[in-house]
């Protein structure tokens, strides 16, 4: 079989079978786009700790001027895919869908993240503090941002959850499975996390869509966070626990259901398995 003829066969399964993803405005989101952009909001929130850049006092206003326009044009043409595609998918057709307001509400929400990047890094200082203060190995605050992949997955969470509010679709999946992959921590971007949160090691870590974690908040290594039931027509109700403010929950608990609420200052004990609410200042250990 020659070229030509391998080729048409793939083009005649491209026109049988779909899942081709074009270029055009009415298509699916790309991913690479959409991880690029997040290294760039990865690279303005801790600015020459996780990609090789020259930054000095001279060239950063710079660098951040320029990283600032790149993530509002490359996120808006991103955004607009995603809701368009969206759109298209409920009406059937995109004939009747207005690019140019899709554009206006894409670019605005891209500068609206951009606006949000300060209090994303307030935010993150105080996941880092809560890392270093959290566990003896840390050295520094400086390691931490290096080398934890909580903090990491932290990170992209805030930013994924901040798209998630203002009704971006398939965007903050993306970027959520992209540091799911890189650190084995799943965290749903529709999740409402607090302030000075600490995954400890993190691999195997999950926390569903309608989770609601409180501050002072510190998980371990295979802790899910997760529901009772999988059924499609669940998909709108809470189905993921709640985990008060300042409790620590050990490696490998596993915590079902979203009537489960968790007390303040409890601590779940490794191994354990929970689907009832636990009264404020309970330890539970497995039996």
């Amino acid at each position: 079989m020659n070229i030509d003829m391998l080729v048409d066969e793939i083009l005649d399964s491209y026109n049988k079978f779909g899942l081709i993803n074009r270029s055009n405005t009415e298509n699916f989101p790309n991913r690479q786009n959409v991880v690029s952009v997040l290294q760039d909001l990865q690279s303005l929130i801790f600015p020459g700790f996780k990609y090789a850049e020259d930054i000095d006092p001279i060239n950063i206003r710079y660098t951040t001027g320029q990283k600032v326009n790149n993530i509002i044009a490359k996120l808006t043409k991103e955004i607009q895919k995603s809701l368009i595609y969206t759109l298209t998918q409920k009406k059937g057709s995109a004939e009747k869908i207005e690019d140019s307001h899709c554009f206006k509400l894409s670019e605005k929400t891209a500068i609206a993240l951009v606006e949000e990047i300060p209090e994303i890094r307030r935010k993150l200082s105080l996941d880092t503090m809560a890392a270093f203060k959290g566990d003896p190995a840390a050295k520094s605050n400086e390691e931490v941002i290096l080398s934890y992949p909580g903090l990491q997955a932290i990170s992209v969470y805030r930013i994924a959850n901040f798209l998630h509010k203002n009704g971006i679709p398939i965007i903050p999946r993306i970027m959520s499975e992209h540091v799911h992959g890189t650190t084995g921590i799943d965290i749903h971007p529709g999740a409402t996390i607090g302030e000075s949160f600490f995954i400890d090691h993190g691999t195997g870590v999950v926390i569903g869509e309608s989770c609601i974690i409180g501050n002072n908040v510190k998980i371990y290594q295979g802790v899910t966070l997760g529901a009772l039931s999988v059924k499609k027509e669940l998909m709108n109700k809470k189905r993921h626990p709640t985990i008060e403010d300042d409790v620590t929950i050990y490696a490998n608990a596993t915590i079902l259901g979203g009537n489960t609420v968790i007390g303040r200052k409890s601590i779940i004990g490794g191994n354990t398995w929970v689907t009832e609410s636990v009264k404020p200042e309970s330890i539970i250990t497995q039996q």
